[in-house]
C-alpha cells in the first residue's frame, strides 16, 4: 500500500513537470519563452495553476446532471490511477500476476465510458458531439492498439507485462518492428485524443469540446487524466519494445518518447475526421493482420 502511494504520488508530480515541459517545448517552437516568472525558469508554474483551478468557483447548469458531472472527472483519473500498479519498474510491477495485460485492456476500454459520461452529463450539445467523437475515435484505434499488443504477447507467448520483459532479454522487439513501432505511437496519440487527433476537443467546430462546461477542479482532474496516461503509455511503449525500465538507456528513450508525443502538437495541424477513420480502418488494421501470422511463426520456431 505504501509502495502504491509513493508510486501515485510521484507519478502526479511527474504530471505537474510534464505540463511545464510541454509549454515550454510549444514555446520554443513559436518563437517565446513560454512560462518563466513562477520559480527558477517558470518550474513552480503547474503547481500555481493547480491551487488557481482548485479555488475557483464551480458553476453549474440548470440542465446538468449534478452527480455524474462531479464523478465523472475524478473517475476518468481513477481510472488512470489503477493502470500504475501494473507497470513493470525494473522487472517488478506492484500488482504481479499472469495476465496484466487483460487488465489493462479491460481498464483502458472503461475510460471509453467515462468521457461519454463527461459528455452526457453537462447536456450542452457542444460537450456531447465532442464526447461521441472521442468514443468513436478511441474505439476505432483500440482495435489496432490491442492488435498489436496481442503480436507482441504471441511473440512472448505470455500475456504479463514481465514475461514481454524477459523474452527482450537477448534482443529487443523494437530492432525487428520499427514499423509497428511507429504504427504504435500514433495510435498511442489517438487513443489519449492529443493533437493531430484532438477531434474531442476541437476547438474551431466544438468550442472546446467535452470538457466546455468544466471549469476549475472538474478541468484540472480531466486536464491530469489525458497527461497522466499520456506518461503511461510512454512507459507501456518502453516495456513492449525496450526491453524494461530498468536501464539508463530505457529511461533516456522514455524521456524521448514523452518529448515526441508533445513535440508532435506543435509540429501538425489536426487531421480530417474521415481521414482519422480511413488511417485506422483501412490502413493500420489491414498490415497489423498481414503482420500476426509472421509473430506466430516465430513464436513456434524459437520457443
Amino acid at each position: 500500500m505504501i509502495n502504491n502511494i509513493i508510486i501515485i504520488i510521484s507519478i502526479l508530480v511527474s504530471v505537474a513537470f510534464y505540463t511545464i515541459l510541454e509549454r515550454k517545448i510549444l514555446g520554443y517552437i513559436q518563437i517565446r519563452k513560454g512560462p518563466n516568472k513562477v520559480g527558477i525558469l517558470g518550474i513552480l508554474q503547474p503547481f500555481s495553476d493547480a491551487l488557481k483551478l482548485f479555488n475557483k468557483n464551480i458553476i453549474s447548469s440548470e440542465n446538468m446532471n449534478y452527480m455524474l458531472s462531479y464523478m465523472s472527472p475524478a473517475l476518468s483519473l481513477f481510472i488512470s490511477m489503477l493502470m500504475i500498479p501494473i507497470i513493470s519498474f525494473n522487472s517488478f510491477s506492484l500488482y504481479d500476476n499472469k495476465h496484466n495485460i487483460l487488465l489493462f485492456f479491460i481498464l483502458s476500454s472503461i475510460s471509453v465510458y467515462f468521457i461519454l459520461l463527461i459528455g452526457w452529463s453537462a447536456n450542452s450539445k457542444y460537450s456531447q458531439l465532442g464526447s461521441i467523437r472521442s468514443v468513436a475515435q478511441m474505439i476505432s484505434y483500440e482495435v489496432s492498439f490491442f492488435m498489436i499488443i496481442l503480436f507482441l504477447s504471441i511473440m512472448s507467448l505470455s500475456y504479463s507485462f514481465n514475461e514481454i520483459s524477459y523474452s527482450q532479454m537477448f534482443m529487443s522487439f523494437f530492432y525487428g518492428n520499427i514499423i509497428l513501432f511507429y504504427m504504435w505511437i500514433i495510435t498511442c496519440l489517438a487513443e489519449t485524443n492529443r493533437s493531430p487527433f484532438d477531434f474531442a476537443e476541437g476547438e474551431s467546430e466544438l468550442v472546446s469540446g467535452f470538457n466546455v462546461e468544466y471549469m476549475g477542479g472538474w478541468f484540472a482532474l480531466i486536464f491530469l487524466a489525458e497527461y497522466m496516461s499520456m506518461l503511461i503509455l510512454s512507459m507501456i511503449s518502453i516495456i513492449m519494445f525496450f526491453h524494461s525500465l530498468s536501464s539508463t538507456f530505457t529511461w533516456l528513450i522514455l524521456i524521448m518518447i514523452s518529448i515526441i508525443l508533445l513535440w508532435i502538437r506543435g509540429t501538425f495541424p489536426r487531421f480530417r475526421y474521415d481521414m482519422l477513420m480511413k488511417l485506422s480502418w483501412m490502413i493500420f488494421l489491414p498490415i497489423i493482420i498481414m503482420i500476426i501470422p509472421f509473430s506466430m511463426n516465430y513464436s513456434f520456431l524459437f520457443n
